[in-house]
Order: C-alpha cells, then sequence, then structure tokens
C-alpha cells in the first residue's frame, strides 16, 4: 500500500521548524502513539475496545492531518473487533510512515 503523508509531513516540519532533532522527536513521538494504538486495537475482545482504540487512532491521524491514516480508522470503526485487513492495512501505514523518516 502507497500512503500518502503529505498532510503529515506538512504538519510535522510545521511544527519543527528548522529543528532536525525536533523533527525527528515529533516523527518518532507520532510513531510511537500509533503504534500503541494498534496494540490496543490488537488486543481488543469486546466492542467497546475496538471503538476506544480506533477513535483514539483517528484522533491522532486528525491532529496531524494524516487524512488517509483517519480513513483507515474509520474502517476499523465500521468492523469488529480484531478485523485482521483493518489491522494489517494499519500496520501497514506504520511500517511505511517509520519507513519515511529513513
Amino acid at each position: 500500500m502507497a500512503i500518502e503523508l503529505g498532510g503529515l509531513q506538512t504538519t510535522l516540519a510545521a511544527a519543527a521548524g528548522d529543528d532536525p532533532a525536533l523533527h525527528a522527536d515529533l516523527h518518532q513521538a507520532f510513531a510511537d502513539s500509533l503504534a500503541g494504538h494498534i496494540d490496543l486495537m490488537r488486543r481488543a475482545r469486546c466492542d467497546g475496545n475496538w471503538q476506544v482504540a480506533a477513535m483514539r487512532v483517528k484522533g491522532l491521524a486528525t491532529s496531524f492531518h494524516a487524512n488517509q491514516l483517519a480513513a483507515l480508522a474509520d474502517d476499523a470503526l465500521d468492523g469488529a473487533p480484531g478485523d485482521p485487513v483493518a489491522l494489517r492495512r494499519l500496520q501497514e501505514f506504520l511500517r511505511e510512515f517509520v519507513e519515511s523518516d529513513n
């Protein structure tokens, strides 16, 4: 899956300004937060826990203008707890985001 990072990268760049260390820290913080939310989704065994974790992903996405991630969160909200397709797509987004900073 090719991810679109335009809005997300623009938001990170605007927040970090000309400070590459701050940019790296923000990039890592976003990745860590997303990874934690995906882990919560993976461990969710009921609709409520799945919904809360997916809403956290959506909140993170909208805060950073990551429209594609927000759409993936919406897809997860429409699914059932443990939906393997939703989890795989979220994990793929995370992987590509992490690799984009290398």
